[in-house]
């Protein structure tokens, strides 16, 4: 390798060892007493989509549907995981790992947050730091027997997505978008990196997809006319559910009791996650 290599093999004309390595080469090992069956990341391109959201309402489900479940907040610098359940107490470990912390319906979760002294610290870390602390939520935490373990990924195409698509064996991604215009970019962004990486898209779930008057039942599309089947066709993907701007889901996060939400807008995403 040479003393200037920048990684970036796709702009290098040099032979070497790197160049021959595996993608495969680079996973990590879980902790020896985890036990995962399937891993699902949930990314987009920009912040402010509603992807812990998505997260948070996928795992309730599955979890109803009586399969095991797990969340890992890679959102490191924005963890919001844990608020939506109502967790607030601290993670603790032994020799063998760091054991995730239980919701009431028995999901479990690791989060930055519940290893900080004070939940409301700022991350002010560094990139490699913040990438590190992912890979280690997969090394060294006790995932116990899990049917799906839930990867909530921060926005964008940086250091932590490329280093749970390098390190975790991802099983499929679900990217949630919303209705403006921009959004055909960002979908494409996501797509492009999944497509890198060889990690299989297994959809999109649209999110303010409209708000539905509670005495007529009318839907208004606030934040512009959807365009997510068009999107979605021209990228060959599956549309697996929209979300409307709801108080109640909203106020089921804020009060930490999303276990408690009640809606189908996301059983599409469910049976696709189920068919796996």
């Amino acid at each position: 390798m040479s003393e200037s290599c920048n990684h970036d093999c796709g702009s290098c004309s040099q032979n070497c060892s790197s160049r021959e390595q595996n993608p495969a080469d680079f996973l990590e090992q879980p902790n020896e007493l985890s036990c995962i069956k399937k891993v699902i990341g949930v990314v987009s391109g920009k912040g402010g989509v509603g992807k812990s959201l998505v997260t948070g309402m996928l795992s309730v489900l599955m979890r109803r549907r009586e399969y095991r479940v797990g969340v890992l907040d890679a959102d490191i610098t924005g963890p919001s995981v844990p608020k939506m359940f109502g967790v607030h107490e601290r993670a603790h470990g032994d020799e063998g790992g760091i054991y995730p912390v239980k919701t009431k319906t028995g999901i479990d979760l690791m989060s930055v947050n519940l290893l900080l002294e004070n939940e409301s610290d700022p991350v002010v870390w560094r990139g490699p730091i913040i990438a590190g602390t992912v890979k280690q939520f997969w090394t060294d935490v006790i995932w116990n027997d899990i049917d799906f373990l839930f990867v909530d990924m921060p926005p964008g195409t940086g250091d932590v997505a490329l280093t749970v698509f390098q390190s975790i064996p991802v099983d499929g991604i679900i990217i949630v978008t919303s209705p403006q215009e921009l959004v055909s970019m960002i979908v494409e962004k996501a797509v492009n990196m999944a497509k890198m990486m060889n990690i299989p898209i297994l959809g999109v779930v649209e999110n303010y997809s409209y708000i539905q008057c509670p005495d007529c039942g009318k839907r208004f599309p606030v934040f512009g006319e959807s365009h997510i089947e068009e999107t979605a066709a021209h990228y060959g993907l599956k549309v697996l559910g929209r979300l409307p701007v709801n108080p109640q889901l909203a106020q089921n996060c804020d009060d930490g009791v999303i276990e408690a939400f009640e809606g189908d807008w996301l059983e599409g995403a469910a049976d696709a996650l189920e068919a796996l």
